[in-house]
């Protein structure tokens, strides 16, 4: 229990290196959220070229740990036992910690204060959606290719998410499946490990209608049942 709390803490500290190449110019928006997006805290703009933790730090009163690289509590919200402040960009659930990552013009960051039984659960949301689609991660942009029975609707969704039609999937290529009957209406996952990898949405027909006209609609979730 105490080595998963652990790792869980780690998480947000140090797994990957600083970012480089940011640009300062533009904005990015943060949210802040408890218990999978279902109460909101915060919303805002920040310059981009902050750090993660350093843009959450216009929003609210945060208390760290690990000199100042880990996210102990926000307004006075702290970890306990199984439940943490996990981040995520652009619907990723962040491998860099939080005074490392550096925003970039149209970043989506996103903190949420929730339970865990593995920190890596929910690697990748809908949430953020059209993101991570339109900006990526740390500057890696996928190509995007939507998969659709109705060739009408999988093109609206296609030019909503900047990306194209088809039939076959790169490897390397985010890909957008609109399924008769899915399991949920709309859901999320990597189609590899690790943040900035490519991912798969998976959407039931009708929702997609509805998406296509209004791309916030799941916004602050992590999937729609």
């Amino acid at each position: 229990m105490k080595r998963l709390a652990a790792f869980a803490a780690v998480i947000s500290v140090a797994l990957a290196g600083c970012s480089s190449g940011t640009s300062s110019s533009g904005h990015a928006t943060v949210w802040v959220t408890r218990d999978r997006g279902a109460q909101v805290l915060h919303v805002g703009k920040v310059p981009a070229g902050l750090t993660a933790m350093q843009a959450l730090q216009r929003l609210a009163k945060v208390k760290t740990r690990y000199g100042g690289r880990y996210v102990r509590s926000v307004d006075a919200v702290a970890e306990q036992g199984r439940r943490s402040w996990f981040y995520y960009v652009n619907g990723y659930l962040a491998d860099q910690g939080s005074a490392e990552y550096r925003l970039r013009d149209g970043d989506v960051e996103w903190w949420d204060y929730r339970s865990w039984r593995d920190p890596l659960d929910d690697a990748v949301v809908v949430g953020s959606f059209p993101e991570p689609l339109l900006h990526g991660f740390g500057g890696t942009l996928r190509k995007t290719v939507v998969v659709s029975f109705d060739r009408a609707l999988g093109k609206r969704i296609a030019r909503l998410v900047g990306g194209s039609f088809a039939q076959t999937v790169p490897r390397d290529a985010n890909v957008v499946e609109i399924a008769r009957s899915p399991k949920a209406r709309f859901y999320a996952e990597l189609r590899r490990p690790g943040a900035g990898s490519p991912v798969r949405f998976v959407l039931e027909a009708r929702f997609a209608s509805r998406l296509a006209s209004k791309p916030h609609l799941a916004r602050f979730r992590y999937s729609v049942p």
